[in-house]
């Protein structure tokens, strides 16, 4: 009988059918052991050779392991590897065998289950924060890997949490409670690969991923807290601990200089400015000078050129929004410092870096403690002090841009070139440039002074005659005080009307953030029993604000909190914004919400 082509199709399919089914079935084999599969779509191979970029300024190498103390994947390797999770694990477990001034807490559970550890370091190790409330100890909180191919501050971060457990001569301990997260991006660190970050020199044996197990960026999820690792970090460290220090640590990716190191300080402009001017004139100053003359390690605040063609043009850093973690943490009236090491620099040399700036930090947060101490309480008491009865003088700043600070910066770089174009090919506007390796020192402004054009009173309160709790529950997972009221009242206060509305065309983080514009207006109306309450009087009432305000670059309205009541639904008219400013003291009816 002729087949038809029904009867063809059978075996067909069914050897189709084998075929997916075995590699159904390969896809599932795991790894050998101590392996962790490249990321899906990663390229594989070996590691090319870099470019050879010119020298880096040296740095003199970290102490040795002690001989009875653990070593990290990066010490035992001599520098061609980093640690994997299950390393850096058993680094502390070794660590906790040898000495009584470290315990273990779980920062947070990641995205695929790994519990994010935090080292509490101390002599004594305090039992809770709340054991610290009459000890003169400050708490730092050191962190590290937040994005998991930028692997140098895992590997210091360990050795020097070693070192100061092991040697009993180490002053910092009598004075500082350290916190250390070697891995805060426990998921991103064991996908690695020789070909992550491309441009990186070393680990020789490939580094892990960026985004976490949620392919979001860690550090640009401050004020959304959407991952698990921001959430616990402001739960389970900022909330729980109240770090006076947050110190985050990086890798640069694109300028050429000889400085090793780079560093900042929190950007945004509305936070505390006596937080932001003491970080930035006086604080880092002294640790700069420090890490050279007691470290031996060059360093430079942080940033790119403006333009690689012409270097004297000026040396700009990053954003000012609190998305960024250093940024949000000083909206929070506390101190930050971003490290980023130098990209082109080696491993070893990086790790190295990295570790003195560390020693350097402790070194300046030792010696003034008491100040430092001082400072952030201070901030604090003004917060809750012009939330009380704000002033027209207290301000939210928006549309925000970056100026030259006084005086100018120097850059220890190399005369750049442009490489000749390949024959035929188009010459485009801007050339890519390279370094010689003929040095030369750029003088020239920094921009890092952000300041804003235009400004909006702040409150005494906000209200926020919302049904949902999501935006309510969004504020209290930042530590910010909400109540609600318990009876209707007739308030007079500040709404804000829409006339635009504008989603981004692209998806960022996973969101179409928005931008808005609109109109103030004064009125009168009843605010039902139910209303959420946020007062200013409180240390967190400026990240209210930035949250809170409808015109804020990084407020919920940004990340989408508010969609459903902004956008028109049924019809056309203008929409207002449902968070209303009130600015006169009131005694408000309410209940706090625990």
């Amino acid at each position: 009988m002729k087949p038809t082509p029904r009867t063809l199709s059978v075996p067909i399919l069914f050897f189709i059918a084998i075929v997916i089914a075995a590699l159904a079935i390969s896809a599932q084999v795991p790894p050998p052991a101590g392996q962790t599969p490249p990321p899906q779509g990663a390229p594989q191979g070996p590691r090319p050779e870099p470019v050879k970029p010119p020298p880096v300024a040296p740095v003199p190498p970290q102490p040795a392991a002690p001989a009875s103390g653990p070593k990290t994947a990066a010490e035992a390797s001599d520098y061609a590897a980093t640690s994997t999770y299950a390393e850096v694990m058993a680094f502390v477990q070794d660590l906790q065998k040898l000495s009584p001034f470290v315990r273990l807490e779980t920062l947070a559970v990641s995205a695929e289950g790994r519990a994010v550890p935090l080292l509490v370091v101390g002599r004594p190790v305090p039992r809770d924060p709340l054991a610290l409330r009459y000890d003169k100890r400050i708490v730092v909180y050191v962190q590290a890997n937040i994005h998991a191919g930028e692997v140098e501050g895992k590997e210091s971060a360990l050795m020097l949490a070693r070192d100061i457990v092991l040697d009993p001569k180490t002053p910092y301990l009598d004075r500082i409670v350290l916190l250390v997260a070697p891995v805060f991006n426990a998921d991103g660190n064991d996908k690695m690969d020789p070909r992550n970050r491309m441009g990186q020199v070393g680990p020789e044996k490939g580094s892990g991923l960026r985004h976490n197990g949620q392919n979001l960026d860690l550090n640009r999820d401050a004020m959304k807290l959407e991952s698990p690792e921001l959430a616990g970090l402001v739960k389970n460290v900022l909330g729980r601990w109240d770090p006076l220090l947050l110190v985050d640590c990086h890798t640069t990716d694109g300028s050429f200089h000889q400085e090793p190191v780079t560093y900042s300080w929190p950007l945004c402009p509305n936070g505390d400015p006596a937080v932001l001017k003491y970080a930035r004139d006086k604080m880092l100053p002294a640790v700069d000078a420090t890490l050279e003359k007691k470290y031996g390690t060059l360093a430079l605040p942080y940033g790119d050129p403006m333009d690689f063609r012409d270097m004297s043009k000026g040396w700009q850093t990053f954003g000012h929004q609190p998305r960024y973690m250093t940024n949000y943490v000083g909206l929070r009236g506390r101190l930050s410092v971003l490290i980023e090491n130098y990209n082109y620099a080696d491993f070893r040399t990086r790790v190295a870096g990295n570790y003195h700036m560390l020693q350097a930090l402790l070194d300046y947060c030792w010696a003034n403690s008491a100040e430092l101490q001082k400072l952030v309480a201070d901030a604090d008491a003004r917060a809750v002090q012009a939330g009380l009865a704000p002033a027209e003088t207290d301000t939210f700043g928006l549309d925000v841009e970056v100026k030259p600070l006084p005086g100018q910066i120097s850059v220890q770089g190399y005369e750049m070139e442009a490489p000749p174009a390949a024959e035929g090919a188009p010459q485009g506007p801007f050339p890519r440039m390279r370094p010689t390796d003929r040095k030369k020192t750029y003088t020239m402004p920094y921009y890092a002074d952000f300041v804003a054009k235009r400004s909006v009173r702040l409150p005494f309160a906000y209200l926020i005659p919302l049904a949902g709790t999501e935006v309510a529950d969004k504020l209290r997972q930042h530590g910010i005080a909400v109540e609600r009221l318990t009876e209707p009242v007739t308030l007079e206060a500040e709404a804000f009307r829409l006339k635009e509305i504008k989603g981004a065309e692209r998806l960022y983080q996973g969101h179409r953030t928005n931008t808005v514009k609109g109109e103030a207006a004064v009125e009168k109306r009843e605010f039902p029993r139910g209303t959420w309450l946020v007062r200013m009087a409180q240390p967190l009432g400026r990240l209210a604000a930035y949250l809170l305000e409808p015109e804020s670059d990084d407020g919920l309205l940004v990340w989408n909190y508010f969609d459903r009541d902004i956008v028109a639904q049924w019809g056309r008219g203008a929409q207002t914004y449902p968070v209303y400013k009130l600015f006169v003291p009131q005694n408000l009816a309410s209940e706090g919400i625990e």
